[in-house]
């Protein structure tokens, strides 16, 4: 039993194993040489062979494409369609969808496409081209294609495997190009994206093809009440944007009245802004909150010599680079030869002709003796040859009919055995000199269709949004002193709250007790907080806090000024030691504040009041002790107006920060604890 155990797991582990390759290899991931997938490489084959320059039905093409591909027509037309949208080996005509708003192309019965211009000149060349049979040995198909662009960079690709994907960046076609040139005279290059969609990206993480990038919309203030998209992220369609922001009025993070598309040939929506809201601020909101902003992480995942590999952009457009110029110099190579045949040819002809060799085989009885005199006769003649007469090259002198002999042109074969002694000079000057033959190539590439593709992505560097600054203060943190809980789900009585923040859901909210603890809480619908807290604010930074508070346990009042605490969220902390007497006097916000306590009579004292003036005091850490207010113990503290500090009239530094009512907890230690 276990051994058949141990023969089925073997089994499963060499099934998946061979799955798991044919996935990666035959449709997942494109090759680095061509960067194509197997799909697509077989759609471009089927075109160039059914190829004679004028449109096809995209059904035909499906068609004939499931000969070379084993997958069913609808994966065909879908890459089809794809790769017609990227807008360089594919010309198009009909409806092919919209990759601005995501609708679907026509039927493939409906539209038509051939060849593009740029495809039939970079794509294909049988002589480089290695071929191998169909899946059902019918037909010839490539292993890869001689291509003489960096396709997998400029077009970009994407794709889900067994195990790992890919995700690479479209690039832009001149940039490419331009960098291939670099490479070739040894200098460095440096490439970033570039999309169809257009928008901006922020490549200050991206990491030569792999790491991460941030796309945004362009957007426009018509006026200080409307939005204009003008340009939509990467990975993104009108639709999936305008459903995002729909999203996020929803959820009350942003306030709009309408939003329409009207995009066509163009991406144009536009966004109505609700009363008391201002453009400026909303397109902020917009990339914090919805699609209009998009991190990717790219994926330069490729298939290398058989085997899946992650690479950089630099390595592969070097690859690609010298790839091309040994193809060029194959494509010359193969050329030169066949020059170098068709002069040998005309020679002979020439001196067959001319010399009258054709007279030596009138008296021959038969084809091997005709063979023999033809060679005996072209011997003298041996050192005006590029190369040995052989068998072959006779007999193709002996199936010059007599008319063309009698028409012999002396001088026209002349021009052109000088005309195919020039082409092979000029070949053989560009094979010393590859790298400047291979230039003027790329040269020539970008003179044609350079200017088709301009940059549409602008690359440039974004300020990081901060959600909790743009989101609207669209939730009231309510707090129930008499049940303990705190929650802007909390209802109260008009007038009877002596807290009521407007907040975000991302704000902080600061819990300042009375016993000197503190601690940092998120803003929820219902939390109890107890009874006895002191203040309760919206956590902001550089805030500065005045303090009086009595030290129990030597009964004596200190003064600390602090700023806003670092935290850990729902971690209490304490301002000073804990201790049944010990309690906060008074607490003021920011610069400029004063207090005066007063101290237990004494009759050899001058006077019973001390002044405080906070701002003479040094700002230091929350958990600093602070300075004595007086070696005798104080009464009560109140502010240097002389009135009562009742802390829910203190005017606060900040909006939404107000502090409990009644009579300060100093005037009240002070008279209840002083009393005799």
């Amino acid at each position: 039993m276990d051994s058949q155990h141990g023969k089925l797991r073997q089994l499963f582990e060499y099934n998946f194993l061979e799955y798991t390759s044919y996935v990666i290899k035959e449709r997942a991931i494109p090759d680095i040489n061509d960067g194509l997938k197997p799909v697509q490489r077989r759609i471009l084959q089927t075109l160039f062979n059914m190829d004679d320059g004028r449109f096809h039905k995209v059904a035909n093409v499906v068609g004939a494409t499931m000969k070379l591909h084993p997958h069913g027509d609808q994966s065909i037309f879908a890459a089809l369609v794809n790769l017609a949208n990227k807008g360089y080996l594919i010309d198009r005509q009909g409806n092919y969808g919209n990759i601005f708003t995501g609708d679907q192309a026509s039927a493939p019965r409906y539209i038509e496409c051939r060849l593009s211009p740029l495809a039939r000149e970079v794509m294909f060349n049988k002589d480089l081209t290695e071929f191998v049979d169909s899946y059902d040995g019918r037909m010839q198909e490539p292993v890869t294609l001689p291509c003489k662009i960096p396709l997998l960079l400029l077009q970009g690709a994407e794709g889900i495997a067994v195990g790992m994907a890919t995700k690479v960046m479209p690039h832009n076609f001149c940039e490419l190009l331009e960098a291939q040139k670099k490479i070739l005279h040894g200098e460095e290059v440096t490439l970033y994206p570039d999309f169809l969609q257009g928008g901006m990206v922020d490549v200050s993480l991206y990491d030569h093809g792999n790491g991460k990038i941030r796309c945004r919309a362009r957007m426009e203030e018509a006026n200080e009440k409307t939005i204009l998209i003008k340009e939509i992220p990467y990975t993104t369609t009108t639709q999936s944007l305008i459903d995002s922001v729909e999203k996020a009025a929803k959820a009350g993070k942003i306030k709009i009245v309408s939003i329409n598309d009207y995009t066509a040939e163009e991406v144009e929506i536009e966004i109505k802004l609700a009363r008391g809201i201002y453009a400026k601020d909303t397109i902020k909101a917009l990339y914090a909150f919805t699609d209009c902003e998009v991190p990717i992480s790219p994926n330069l995942t490729l298939v290398q010599n058989g085997v899946p590999r992650t690479s950089t952009v630099e390595e592969v457009l070097q690859h690609n680079t010298e790839k091309l110029l040994a193809d060029l110099t194959r494509e010359l190579e193969i050329d030169l030869g066949r020059l170098e045949d068709r002069l040998h040819a005309r020679l002979l002809e020439q001196i067959f002709i001319e010399e009258r060799l054709y007279k030596s085989i009138e008296e021959k009885t038969s084809f091997i003796a005709v063979i023999k005199g033809v060679d005996e006769a072209l011997e003298p003649f041996t050192r005006e040859l590029k190369r040995p007469v052989v068998t072959e090259d006779i007999e193709k002198l002996l199936e010059i009919r007599i008319k063309r002999i009698s028409r012999y042109d002396i001088n026209k074969q002349q021009k052109e055995i000088q005309s195919i002694r020039r082409d092979i000079k000029t070949i053989k000057k560009y094979l010393k000199d590859m790298v400047g033959y291979t230039t003027s190539y790329i040269d020539s590439l970008l003179k044609k269709y350079g200017e088709n593709h301009p940059r549409l992505t602008e690359i440039k560097e974004f300020t990081e949004v901060s959600v909790r600054k743009v989101a609207l203060s669209n939730l009231t943190v309510n707090y129930d002193r008499e049940e303990g809980f705190l929650g802007h789900q909390i209802k109260v009585k008009e007038g009877k709250s002596e807290f009521s923040i407007p907040c975000s859901e991302y704000d902080r909210l600061l819990l300042l007790y009375d016993t000197g603890m503190y601690k940092v809480v998120q803003v929820t619908d219902k939390l109890f907080v107890g009874h006895d807290i002191r203040w309760i604010g919206k956590l902001e930074k550089g805030l500065i806090f005045n303090m009086v508070y009595r030290e129990g346990r030597e009964n004596l009042c200190y003064v600390k000024r602090f700023a806003t605490p670092k935290f850990i969220l729902d971690k209490e902390y304490r301002l000073f030691d804990e201790h049944k007497r010990s309690k906060i006097l008074m607490l003021l916000f920011g610069e400029g504040k004063n207090a005066r306590a007063s101290l237990v009579p004494s009759p050899r004292a001058k006077t019973n009041v001390v002044e405080i003036f906070f701002d003479e005091y040094l700002v230091k850490g929350p958990a600093a002790k602070g300075k004595r207010v007086s070696t005798r113990r104080v009464r009560r503290v109140i502010d240097s107006t002389g009135k009562q500090p009742k802390v829910k009239k203190v005017n606060l530094t900040l909006p939404g920060l107000q502090a409990p009512a009644g009579p300060s907890e100093g005037e009240q230690a002070g008279q209840g604890g002083e009393k005799k």
